[in-house]
């Protein structure tokens, strides 16, 4: 079967009753088939070559930091891109994306593969928890007490569990989501109050800078502070999602478990 091509013609067929708008649900959620944009995307054999010259950085960086490949994760970043990328991801053997936006995510899903898992990796705003428990497996980007207990409970109320990261903002920029590394600790302390959450790990992302002495340090406090974390609460905390297209190695070296990239697998995204 073509995924890809199944795909592009879905978004051009009426969509299906079960992805119209039900009565009461928030418009914004509604998949918008036909407002997808068409873009010019990497062909099968561009994106094959991209994604081995990227796993090949993560493996090159893991020899020279002494580590195992298959300790690091690759997510493949789809924002802003249709849902063929996420497809090509999949077809290349990946089984999770990495998306920013709770809307753009509950568009794409119902025209993808029940088994790929769907990470929200951008800011969360409190009044869509509920919508972004049901549209993702995983949230990276917990980053207060309140959203954390807010999630939590929805979780809860929902009958579901989800894999959630916290994101510190290590690098002290302030251009970035994310707690201060001296919140931390009270972050951890209420999200693991939440029986319906399963806490992970923690999440960077680096400032922008031409010096690659800032993401060293952003990502070595990261883990630092997941170091301590862990020690304090007797807590596993195996995962430590930071590094990008431009800074994958610098995270490796750190100790990432998870590289988000997108641009180096698909090209330069249009304006959101």
């Amino acid at each position: 079967m073509n995924l890809i091509g199944t795909a592009f013609k879905c978004r051009f067929a009426n969509p299906p009753p079960d992805l119209r708008r039900r009565p009461g649900e928030p418009r914004w959620l509604t998949p918008r088939l036909f407002s997808l944009p068409l873009l010019r995307m990497v062909t099968s054999d561009q994106f094959k070559a991209h994604c081995e010259g990227v796993l090949a950085r993560i493996q090159a960086a893991c020899v020279l930091s002494g580590r195992d490949p298959a300790s690091v994760r690759l997510l493949p970043v789809t924002k802003t891109h249709p849902v063929e990328a996420a497809l090509l991801a999949y077809g290349f053997g990946l089984r999770a994306v990495g998306e920013n936006r709770v809307q753009e995510a509950a568009q794409k899903r119902p025209l993808a593969p029940a088994d790929l898992r769907w990470e929200l990796i951008g800011h969360l705003q409190s009044n869509k928890a509920k919508h972004a428990l049901q549209a993702f497996d995983v949230i990276q980007s917990v980053d207060s007490p309140e959203l954390a207990t807010r999630l939590g409970r929805l979780a809860g109320e929902m009958g579901l569990r989800r894999e959630v990261l916290l994101q510190v903002n290590s690098g002290d920029d302030p251009a970035k989501f994310g707690c201060d590394l001296a919140d931390a600790p009270r972050l951890l302390e209420a999200a693991l109050a939440q029986p319906a959450l399963v806490v992970k790990g923690l999440m960077a992302i680096a400032p922008l800078s031409d010096d690659p002495a800032v993401a060293d340090r952003t990502f070595a406090e990261l883990r630092l502070c997941r170091d301590a974390l862990a020690a304090r609460f007797g807590v596993a905390l195996p995962e430590l999602s930071m590094g990008m297209s431009g800074d994958l190695e610098s995270a490796v070296a750190a100790g990432s478990t998870c590289v988000r990239v997108g641009s180096a697998l698909f090209g330069s995204r249009p304006s959101a």
